[in-house]
């Protein structure tokens, strides 16, 4: 992948994506990562069963705030007919609750989720075991995205086990019944998100997309906990990466991809800076839900800013009981003076 000093240029160039996780990439956190160089955030998953069914809560998640970067949003489910009916209400907005600030940047299948509630539906990963079906469901959506001017995208898992690796095929068969995009996550389905990620099945599936499906975009998932690790992928040939828990606490990664892609060193945050950005997402994220919503959710959202920081154990149990938004900033505002936790320096 050639590389270009012009930042901007990289940015174009290279696709950075934020991993849709649930309880986290709220618009709140999805504004924040754009700001830091984040090309496309996702949504949190959306059932088109929920939405056929006119769910208000689910519908609640597909929402697009001021200042958001490009947001797609990602649906799940195993039936066709009511996958394209989910994408026809999302880039439409006709459901009830709807606010977008701007328009949806497309809609991504989830066929990658593990968790058990999910797959024993046979929705998320589930779909590795009926990749025909996941290929009808790609053929019925992706209509409805041409006729929106939108891409779909998909995202995979390596396969359901060690012995059904098939990323590469289904890949293959996702693009060629309409995908414009897919994303793999180096793990199968029972992995879940143990450590360690399997790159082998990522370049056999770059390979394959190149030979029967050059148009189709491949982005690499799993384990991008560092700028290093996103570089490894890009150039092993992907278009992009997608970023999940490595960017909670840490929403510069993006930032730093891009300018460690720039032959420029990448920037590190200071424990102030780290503070202040927590501080700033619990006081948007209590603007969005209310207090007592919003201060609960970001109790452990927090901690992944504060994580290695000096006192944080101290200053992690203390946010836990903060019950106004008063306290919990004024928790963060001290945390640097606070006595160190036992084994830490100053």
């Amino acid at each position: 992948m050639e590389r270009d000093e012009n930042r901007d240029t990289i940015r174009d160039t290279i696709r950075l994506v934020l991993a849709p996780m649930a309880g986290y990439t709220d618009g709140p956190f999805r504004r924040i990562c754009a700001e830091n160089g984040c090309r496309e955030t996702v949504s949190e998953m959306i059932s088109a069963a929920a939405l056929h069914y006119k769910d208000k809560k689910t519908a609640s998640l597909a929402r697009i705030l001021e200042g958001e970067g490009p947001v797609t949003f990602q649906i799940f489910g195993h039936d066709p007919v009511m996958m394209a009916e989910g994408a026809e209400i999302l880039l439409t907005g006709g459901y009830e609750g709807c606010r977008y600030a701007a328009d949806p940047a497309g809609i991504d299948i989830n066929m990658g989720c593990p968790v058990r509630k999910i797959t024993s539906n046979g929705d998320g990963s589930g779909l590795m075991k009926t990749p025909e079906l996941a290929a009808k469901i790609v053929e019925a959506v992706k209509p409805v995205c041409v006729r929106y001017g939108k891409p779909l995208s998909v995202k995979i898992r390596a396969g359901w086990d060690k012995d059904s690796i098939n990323a590469p095929e289904m890949a293959v068969m996702l693009a060629q019944a309409g995908a414009d995009r897919v994303s793999l996550h180096c793990r199968t389905k029972e992995e879940l998100y143990t450590p360690g990620i399997r790159l082998e099945v990522l370049a056999d599936t770059i390979a394959a997309l190149r030979k029967a499906a050059p148009a189709c975009e491949i982005v690499g998932n799993g384990d991008i906990n560092t700028w290093a690790d996103a570089m490894t992928m890009l150039d092993m040939g992907c278009h992009g990466v997608m970023i999940g828990r490595g960017a909670l606490g840490n929403p510069w990664i993006f930032r730093q991809i891009l300018e460690a892609a720039a032959g420029q060193t990448p920037f590190e945050p200071t424990e102030r800076q780290r503070r202040e950005m927590a501080a700033r997402l619990v006081r948007e994220v209590v603007a969005e839900k209310g207090e007592t919503v919003g201060i609960r959710e970001s109790r452990g959202r927090a901690a992944y800013f504060i994580h290695g920081l000096r006192g944080s154990a101290k200053m992690r149990d203390r946010l836990n009981h903060a019950a106004t938004m008063t306290e919990f900033l004024a928790i963060l505002e001290e945390g640097g003076d606070m006595p160190c936790d036992e084994g830490e320096t100053k």
